[in-house]
């Protein structure tokens, strides 16, 4: 049994079991001495009206959301903030009264993740990134808001780089391996080096020779914690980032909405490395 009021989020997905995102709400909570609570709630394709329902009956104030309820579930709250529109998906849903607003800060929260970690800001800078999914989406929208000046993009699909570019602002083209040479950022999206991960993506996008020292190299999976592939990176001199710093950031956004308080980073990094220590 869920324990739910105005002081009750959570988060929402399938596969949902293994989601550190309650110990980072639950961490957070503690820091700023809020006597919130956190769950892990299953839910899957099909099921975006009944979480609908069930943050307005039982009185959620917020949940994040994970695959696959994302699109979902942004076509059906009351409002999405500009990020989220623009995307046309949410990952975190706030509840004001009844009223339903969704929200996108994952890309947001990626660039918090890099700045937090390297001091890196975007605006003025050239980027290569790969792949073409719901991450990939998020970040070359947030890249283009926060100013990047070019956001050259290799993926295996032709269209599904078009489409990408039209989130980009005009300053996003075609990438191939050459522009790597000239980044600024370097950030792989696809699921390469993750534990379990399709055969599909057996290979990079984009060869860690390619990169070299002066750059920030980023890797959004975060289990194994540091990917073969950021290590080959590291071996050529880049300064590396993983994915959880992306996860932390992304929750401490959502955190800020929810609460309209500061998110304690710190506390939620610190229960993060230790999560990730364990797995």
């Amino acid at each position: 049994m869920i324990e739910t009021s105005l002081h009750a989020v959570g988060v929402v997905g399938r596969p949902i079991e293994h989601s550190l995102s309650p110990l980072l709400h639950r961490a957070a909570f503690q820091e700023l001495g809020l006597a919130w609570t956190s769950a892990a709630i299953d839910a899957g394709e099909g099921d975006a009206q009944r979480i609908v329902e069930l943050m307005r009956v039982e009185g959620f104030r917020g949940l994040s959301v994970t695959m696959p309820l994302k699109i979902e579930i942004a076509k059906i709250v009351d409002d999405l903030d500009e990020s989220a529109s623009d995307l046309g998906s949410v990952n975190c849903v706030t509840n004001n009264g009844g009223h339903l607003t969704g929200s996108s800060t994952d890309g947001d929260g990626f660039l918090a993740a890099i700045e937090h970690q390297t001091g890196f800001r975007p605006h003025g800078a050239r980027a290569v990134l790969a792949g073409s999914g719901g991450a990939a989406r998020s970040i070359i929208s947030a890249l283009s808001r926060h100013g990047v000046s070019d956001v050259a993009v290799i993926a295996r699909s032709t269209l599904a780089v078009d489409e990408l570019l039209g989130l980009a602002g005009g300053r996003g083209r075609h990438g191939t391996a050459s522009d790597v040479h000239e980044a600024d950022l370097v950030i792989d999206t696809t699921p390469f080096g993750m534990a379990g991960a399709d055969p599909a993506f057996s290979t990079p996008l984009i060869a860690p020779s390619l990169t070299h020292s002066g750059q920030i190299v980023a890797d959004l999976v975060y289990v194994p914690r540091e990917t073969h592939w950021l290590e080959e990176c590291r071996l050529q001199g880049a300064e590396i980032v993983g994915g959880l710093g992306m996860l932390v950031h992304q929750a401490a956004l959502a955190l800020e909405i929810w609460t309209g308080q500061s998110a304690p980073v710190a506390a939620m990094w610190s229960a993060a490395d230790d999560a990730a220590g364990r797995s």
